[in-house]
């Protein structure tokens, strides 16, 4: 494993495990988050993973960057990176094109494909949450087939409407609450993503598993009553 410590002003150090976005880095991530989750030093005031990283805030009172990276190394050693992953699986259901996926057309035209089969190709995978940032809840969707890629909008949009689906280059992710964007917009779901009043606020998090389920937009009001 390629592990690497960097500096992050005088009171974080980057844990660096790998260069490269994939599945494999991804389990690691999950393993150190876990394992500080379960066994967290005294010393360390929060943490927080990402693509490839694990961020590490530390009190710098109690021991300084070096010790920390020592530290850091030997609990390390505890972790099995063989260990089976365990993951949830959400589905979410999307109604796809019309005034919710305005972009879906630009979508099929960029890769030479009819609506119906960027649909089936969106809703045919399982995409891991690398991780959530951006906005409260939005997550990084990372297992998108490259048919479907698209870059984003030259002119971002002032505002996407809360639970809007969207493609930017080889990823997916879904717009949690009304916020600007470029994206490119292909559907929405009825399902909420962002829920401050519980404990945890975020439906998804880190290491999840996301299936996308077309349905119509029948479905879609009936579905958004019930949550109304």
């Amino acid at each position: 494993m390629d592990l690497q410590f960097y500096p992050l002003g005088d009171q974080a150090v980057i844990l660096e495990l790998g260069k490269i976005i994939n599945p494999t880095i991804h389990k690691h991530v999950q393993l150190v988050s876990k394992y500080l989750e379960e066994y967290p030093p005294d010393w360390i005031i929060e943490f927080t993973p990402a693509f490839t990283t694990v961020t590490v805030f530390y009190n710098p009172t109690v021991l300084f960057y070096e010790e920390v990276c020592q530290e850091l190394s030997h609990l390390l050693s505890n972790i099995s990176w063989d260990e089976r992953e365990k993951y949830r699986i959400i589905e979410i259901p999307v109604c796809y094109g019309g005034e919710f996926g305005p972009d879906l057309i630009n979508v099929a035209k960029i890769n030479n494909l009819t609506i119906d089969e960027v649909i089936h190709i969106h809703t045919s995978r399982e995409y891991i949450v690398y991780m959530i940032g951006f906005a409260p809840g939005f997550p990084y969707l990372g297992g998108m087939s490259e048919k479907i890629a698209a870059p984003r909008k030259e002119t971002p949009r002032l505002k996407i409407p809360a639970r809007s689906v969207g493609i930017a280059g080889m990823q997916t992710g879904i717009y949690p609450i009304e916020t600007p964007g470029g994206w490119q917009i292909i559907g929405r779901t009825p399902v909420d993503l962002f829920l401050p009043s519980n404990e945890v606020p975020s439906l998804l998090r880190a290491g999840d598993r996301v299936r996308f389920t077309p349905i119509s937009l029948e479905q879609y009001k009936e579905m958004e009553q019930t949550r109304s």
